[in-house]
């Protein structure tokens, strides 16, 4: 991000802009939107800036521009669409002490100006950084049409009332008197009686928030995914921007932590094998305790909930302590990691089941069927295997597999640094040390990339 998004406090103060063609009344059509005094320089200015002028609305000075015209003002737009004038008049407001922007040269001036919806004072600001103005015009217009006309009038009527909300708790039930009033009884109050409707709405709106019984809090036990937050399911978005504290573990990454409200408490409760650990215990006890505190707590979890992630444990933790709790599941890194090679878990004729086995558990590393598994054929995803790739490779190689068995690892899964190695399960180790892999991992047992399948196969077929 190379410019800051913000809004500037411009009330009362000096906006200077140098210009008086279409690039000015661009610039001026939204410069005057805001409640700042406005000088326009110009030897010849549009009729629509005389006219402004004429009402009020601005202050004309007839002539270019010179030292000292910019002293005091916050902003300064240079839009004379000439370059040397535009500089010349940049380098006056420069030393003036304003803000410089030079109207449609991104390099050379210090901020840029938004698409911009407007439903004041709700306003929301589009930017691309000068990198696809037609873009942001297209979000602008979806904008539009979606936000109310009536938006602003509520924002503005609801501003004066927040002294009075403050009655109710901080949290899920003030949150939801605010949603009721803007999404439900705000919107019907002007339908029907017009502005003059609002307040009596929101009065009683808050008198039965007020009346009504204290919030529950819940749990939702949410898959993140293996990383793309473009997998996330539309349900596990909703409860994310719902929530009041998120509790994640150390696989979800930084750009689905982003989607929670900003107000959200963020707690890490991560868990690494054979690491440093937040206990299952204080996890448990974490949830209950902002869950009884009248919270919605999302418990945010990598992948799908329901696989290797301690769910039953977290469940009875809710139900012991009467706390209501629903699972979102979430997509699971071995259905992601498989669509990206380009294969699937289970094939006719290869193998009809396919196992999802986690590398170590609670006590070290994990037993299995290790005879079964040495089957010909056999297709396991194998979860926390990294660092005991060679205890797998052991077993299995022990109970008769073949150490030509294709072995795929598949290095954070979905995520743009995501790494696919194709070896052999004799050849795991030392491949996987070779590998040197840094982030998350799942390994899959029985399968190789698509192109690499097809090519052992075309030769197969030419060696025959």
């Amino acid at each position: 991000m190379d410019h800051f998004p913000v809004f500037m406090a411009v009330a009362g103060r000096r906006i200077v802009l140098s210009g008086g063609g279409d690039a000015a009344l661009a610039k001026l059509r939204l410069i005057m939107k805001t409640t700042a005094h406005i000088t326009v320089l110009a030897d010849d200015p549009a009729p629509e800036i005389e006219s402004w002028a004429n009402a009020g609305k601005l202050t004309l000075i007839r002539r270019a521009m010179e030292p000292g015209d910019a002293m005091c003002a916050v902003l300064f737009y240079a839009a004379n669409e000439d370059d040397a004038e535009d500089a010349r008049v940049a380098a006056i407001a420069h030393a003036d002490g304003a803000k410089v922007n030079i109207v449609d040269n991104l390099g050379d001036s210090q901020f840029i100006t938004p698409a911009i919806v407007d439903r004041d004072p709700v306003v929301v600001a589009i930017g691309t950084e000068g990198a696809a103005p037609v873009l942001a015009r297209a979000i602008k217009a979806d904008l539009e049409a979606k936000l109310p006309a009536s938006l602003g009038i509520l924002a503005r009527i609801g501003k004066t009332f927040r002294h009075a909300v403050d009655v109710l708790p901080m949290g899920s039930k003030r949150r939801e008197f605010w949603q009721g009033f803007y999404f439900k009884s705000g919107p019907e109050a002007i339908e029907q009686h017009g502005e003059a409707g609002v307040l009596p709405a929101l009065e009683t709106l808050l008198d039965q928030r007020v009346a009504s019984a204290q919030v529950q809090g819940h749990v939702d036990l949410v898959g993140a995914g293996p990383g793309d937050p473009d997998l996330l399911t539309i349900k596990a978005r909703k409860a994310l921007d719902a929530a009041d504290v998120v509790i994640h573990d150390r696989l979800v990454t930084s750009d689905i932590l982003e989607l929670a409200r900003r107000e959200a408490v963020i707690i890490d409760a991560g868990k690494e094998g054979f690491g440093a650990a937040m206990s299952q215990e204080a996890i448990n006890d974490l949830i209950v305790k902002h869950a009884l505190d009248g919270h919605h707590v999302v418990r945010l979890k990598a992948g799908d909930p329901t696989v290797f992630g301690r769910l039953d444990e977290e469940l009875d933790a809710c139900a012991e302590a009467g706390v209501e709790a629903r699972i979102i599941p979430g997509i699971t890194a071995a259905s992601a990691a498989v669509a990206n090679i380009g294969q699937s878990l289970t094939k006719r004729g290869r193998n009809s089941a396919v196992r999802l086995i986690t590398g170590h558990d609670t006590k070290g590393y994990a037993d299995h069927d290790w005879q079964a598994l040495a089957r010909p054929g056999e297709v396991a995803a194998i979860y926390m295997g990294k660092k005991s790739a060679r205890f797998i490779q052991g077993r299995l190689l022990m109970h008769g597999a073949d150490p030509a068995t294709p072995v795929t690892i598949v290095e954070n899964v979905s995520r743009v640094d995501q790494r696919t190695i194709a070896t052999t399960l004799g050849e795991l180790e030392p491949t996987l040390t070779r590998a040197k892999l840094a982030g998350p991992a799942l390994t899959f047992l029985g399968l190789a990339p698509r192109d690499a399948a097809q090519h052992a196969l075309q030769f197969e077929e030419a060696a025959v």
